[in-house]
């Protein structure tokens, strides 16, 4: 086993992955990820990006190779200990949001410092922070259920940015948002990894978001590649992903 360089705070080598059906999801993908970079992953479905982010993140256990954070080799950790690495130091966007339907926005949003024991009042605050910057502060007491799919999938992002993660793996983050809003997000995203310091890895499609990212990795087929051709985004697209909001 060779650990990986000093100046990545995320490595991988050689990941392989299967799915249930028996279907190669990974061949043997390998990268590093710098502090503080902002890498995309990109190809189109099926390509193995969300594969990647899981195994990178310690959700899915890669059949071979080698995922290293801060010199930690985590595919020797156990559950408890992956559970505990991606609740203090990852942080965790899907492209559809999944909020607690009980509790408010700003609750959901505080959620993962509570978690942590940080005290009430510092983790709303926390969570405020966020909230306001992408425009749904004043959505902070109403439920889940009374947001429109767009503002779900903001306070979704403001719950993963409140703990200030070292990284965040972001699987998609603006699928349903409209053009102006995937901007506004795409915008909160890396400045918050500038100013903050964090680390993102994001899985994406869309030529707008790779365009933000500082290095891009393609897929294609569970495999690196030179290069793969991603078609614009289309008005429809945005349109479908609307048509979503309740």
């Amino acid at each position: 086993m060779v650990a990986p360089p000093d100046s990545d705070v995320l490595w991988a080598r050689a990941l392989y992955f299967r799915h249930k059906d028996g279907s190669p999801a990974l061949g043997g993908v390998s990268l590093g990820v710098k502090e503080g970079e902002i890498l995309a992953v990109v190809g189109p479905r099926g390509s193995g990006k969300t594969t990647l982010l899981r195994c990178l993140s310690g959700l899915l256990g890669a059949e071979r190779g080698e995922v290293w954070f801060n010199g930690v080799p985590v595919h020797t950790l156990g559950r408890g200990a992956r559970e505990r690495l991606r609740r203090d130091r990852f942080g965790w966007i899907d492209p559809a949001p999944s909020l607690v339907p009980e509790l408010t926005v700003w609750e959901n949003a505080a959620l993962p410092l509570m978690l942590r024991g940080t005290g009430r009042g510092r983790a709303r605050a926390a969570a405020m922070e966020w909230l306001d910057r992408l425009d749904v502060g004043d959505r902070a007491r109403r439920r889940p259920h009374e947001l429109t799919q767009a503002e779900r999938q903001r306070v979704s992002i403001a719950r993963a940015l409140a703990p200030t993660p070292n990284v965040l793996f972001a699987d998609e983050p603006t699928a349903p948002l409209h053009r102006a809003d995937r901007a506004h997000v795409l915008r909160t995203l890396t400045s918050a990894a500038r100013s903050h310091g964090i680390t993102v890895v994001v899985a994406t499609h869309d030529p707008e978001t790779t365009a933000l990212a500082d290095r891009t990795v393609p897929l294609l087929d569970g495999r690196r590649v030179t290069t793969v051709h991603l078609p614009p985004v289309t008005e429809s697209e945005g349109r479908t992903a609307c048509s979503l909001s309740v």
